[in-house]
C-alpha cells in the first residue's frame, strides 16, 4: 500500500529508544526523510548509521532536550535547515517516575510539566505556522492509556498525558482547515526500557520479584503479552499517511486489549 509519504520531512521525538526508534525505523522504510532528536547523541548517530544502510533514506540527527525551550528551538530548527520542511511530527519524551501522589516533590512536579506538556505545547508553536503555509502537516502524540484510564502509581503521567490529549483535540479543531491533522497514541504495555522501570517500580512497591510483577500486570491484559514497539509505529505511520486524511482530534489505544472502558 503506497500511504503517500515518500519524501516527507519527519521529526520524531525520543527517537533514540523504544517506541521513537520503533517510529523512526518504521518511517525510514517509507522513504522519508528523517531528523532523530533525543539527549543521547551517541544512540542517535548509531540508530542513523543503521537506518541510512538498511533503507536508503535520509537520516539527520540531533541531540536535543526537548523538555526546554532551547532544546526544541534547536530540535526544529535543525530540521528546517536539512529539509526547508517538516511535514510530520511525533512528540515523544518518554516518561516521568513512577510514583503516587505524596512520593513527588514540587520540583518533579514543574519537571514533568515541562517534559510532557510543555514539550508539545512548544513544539506545536513552531511546527504548525509552517505546516499552515504548506497547506499540509501531521503531529502525533505519543501519550498513553493513562489517559483513558488513570494507572496506579503513575500520577504524573495520569496528569500531564491527560493534558496533551485535551491540547490535542483544542489544536486539531483549530488547524483543521490547513489539512493539519493533530491525533494521540495511547499506548499500553510494550516492551521497552520504560516499561522495564514501571514494573521494576512495582516489583519494589509490593515487595515482589520482576517476573511475578510483569505476571501481575500481563493478567489484566487480554492479549496476555508485552506488545511490540513495531506494533505501535505501524499505527503512527499510517496516522501520518494519505489514507487517514479524515482522521484528526483521536485519541487511539494500542494496549492489547487492556483498557475495559468504551470510549
Amino acid at each position: 500500500m503506497d500511504l503517500g509519504l515518500k519524501d516527507r520531512a519527519v521529526f520524531i521525538g525520543g527517537a533514540s529508544a523504544g517506541l521513537g526508534k520503533a517510529c523512526a525505523a518504521a518511517f525510514a522504510r517509507e522513504g522519508c526523510s528523517l531528523m532523530l532528536v533525543a539527549r543521547r547523541e551517541d544512540e542517535l548517530r548509531k540508530l542513523a548509521e543503521e537506518l541510512k544502510t538498511s533503507t536508503k533514506a535520509r537520516i539527520g540527527f540531533i541531540a536535543a532536550d526537548l523538555s526546554t525551550a532551547k532544546g526544541v528551538e534547536k530540535a526544529v530548527a535543525s530540521t528546517l535547515d536539512a529539509y526547508g520542511r517538516i511535514d510530520v511530527v511525533f512528540t515523544n519524551t518518554g516518561g516521568p517516575p513512577p510514583g503516587t501522589f505524596f512520593d513527588h516533590e514540587e520540583a518533579t512536579w514543574v519537571a514533568a510539566f515541562e517534559q510532557l506538556l510543555m514539550s508539545v505545547v512548544r513544539i506545536c508553536r513552531l511546527v504548525i505556522p509552517h505546516m499552515k503555509r504548506q497547506q499540509w502537516g501531521r503531529i502525533i502524540n505519543d501519550t498513553s492509556i493513562a489517559v483513558k484510564e488513570p494507572l496506579d502509581n503513575l500520577i504524573l503521567s495520569n496528569v500531564f498525558r491527560t493534558a496533551v490529549v485535551s491540547l490535542a483535540k483544542s489544536i486539531s479543531r483549530e488547524v483543521a482547515r490547513y489539512n493539519i491533522l493533530v491525533n494521540n497514541i495511547c499506548p499500553g504495555f510494550h516492551a521497552t526500557t520504560r516499561m522495564e522501570e514501571v514494573i521494576r517500580s512495582r516489583a519494589k512497591r509490593t515487595g515482589a520479584s520482576y517476573d511475578d510483577a510483569l505476571a501481575a500486570v500481563l493478567k489484566d491484559v487480554p492479549l496476555g503479552r508485552l506488545l511490540q514497539p513495531d506494533e505501535l509505529a505501524s499505527l503512527v505511520v499510517f496516522l501520518a499517511s494519505e489514507k487517514a486524511s479524515g482522521i484528526t482530534g483521536t485519541s487511539i489505544l494500542v494496549d492489547g486489549g487492556l483498557a475495559r472502558g468504551l470510549m
